[in-house]
């Protein structure tokens, strides 16, 4: 679950420019979404609205793990058995997944879907799992054993019981895809929320860039700083209230693909970048690699930014993002 720590700015000035602002929030794919057009009127952006969420109803028929009738809970029924032949943009969706396990050396991984939930954050856990059902934990996660082939469109796990999953990334894919057939429709102006994963194109009504609040997870009350967003995505990952405690070390919720072990040393992480896909994969895996690892691993990207507040709620950023923050 990623808590949303996104706020949103939107200034209405129906008053002074014939366009407005238009907002339904809803739930869709098991999730809050917020989605925000600039039309002429009130009939013209609750059509736009109805448009980006039949869109995403759409994806989400074809990623849901829990709806037996999707390819992808028909990539995971064959998994060690057959290899299933899939849409074209499923396969390229998993692809560039893939993609970006290698570039984060597995700590965005799809198949973290075959992990045995042996962690609880519930209150129920008082002790450690032991080392052997850790490592046991993941045996059958590893995108390496995601089998791809191009000529058919085919996707094989190769280990018997293993699945994927998209929930560090539909999301955020689920916004871009919204967003590109809104502007496709012709729509200006907008923002697609997706519980935190976060995607904007064009200004408000009056011109300005749309604006969005950098929050302490500790106090949502609280603001770190308010940065514009133009025609960019931003994502948060984190939520410090899923958490257990052993012998001093706070374990996030947020798994380590690779090794069984809960994250440490973060309470949230942000990333701007140009897309909502690339910045929901990069959420996960910088909060997976902790604050010195994922700060060195972003300012070797070009074009992406982060946020990130650590487990002494000390505030630090990627090398080229301005910040400043609000008292």
């Amino acid at each position: 679950m990623r808590h949303i720590f996104l706020g949103i700015l939107l200034l209405f000035t129906s008053f002074a420019f014939s366009q407005e602002v238009y907002r339904r929030t809803l739930k869709l794919m098991g999730s809050r979404y917020d989605i925000s057009v600039v039309a002429d009127n009130q009939a013209e952006g609750e059509s736009y609205i109805d448009i980006a969420v039949n869109e995403i109803s759409r994806i989400e028929k074809m990623i849901s793990s829990w709806d037996p009738t999707t390819e992808t809970s028909e990539i995971n029924r064959n998994a060690g058995i057959k290899p299933v032949v899939v849409d074209e943009e499923l396969f390229n969706l998993i692809q560039r997944a893939i993609k970006i396990s290698k570039l984060t050396e597995g700590a965005f991984d799809i198949s973290y879907a075959s992990m045995d939930k042996i962690w609880k954050f519930d209150g129920s856990m008082t002790e450690m799992p032991s080392e052997e059902a850790i490592k046991n934990s993941v045996a059958k996660v590893g995108y390496q054993n995601i089998i791809l082939n191009e000529a058919d469109h085919s996707v094989f796990l190769k280990l018997k019981g293993m699945k994927i999953g998209f929930g560090a990334i539909g999301k955020g894919y689920s916004a871009d895809k919204a967003k590109a057939l809104l502007i496709s429709k012709g729509v200006k102006a907008g923002i697609i929320n997706a519980s935190g994963d976060l995607t904007t194109w064009g200004t408000q009504p009056d011109g300005k860039d749309w604006m969005v609040a950098i929050v302490n997870p500790i106090n949502k009350d609280k603001v770190f700083a308010w940065l514009p967003v133009h025609n960019s995505a931003v994502v948060t990952s984190g939520n410090y209230e899923k958490y257990v405690k052993f012998n001093g070390v706070l374990y996030t919720h947020i798994i380590d693909p690779r090794t069984g072990y809960p994250a440490t040393g973060l309470l949230s992480a942000s990333i701007f970048t140009a897309n909502a896909e690339l910045a929901d994969a990069l959420a996960t895996s910088v909060f997976v690699m902790g604050v010195d690892v994922g700060l060195d691993f972003i300012n070797q990207l070009k074009g992406v930014e982060c946020i990130l507040v650590d487990k002494d709620n000390k505030v630090q950023t990627s090398k080229n993002m301005n910040l400043k923050q609000l008292n």
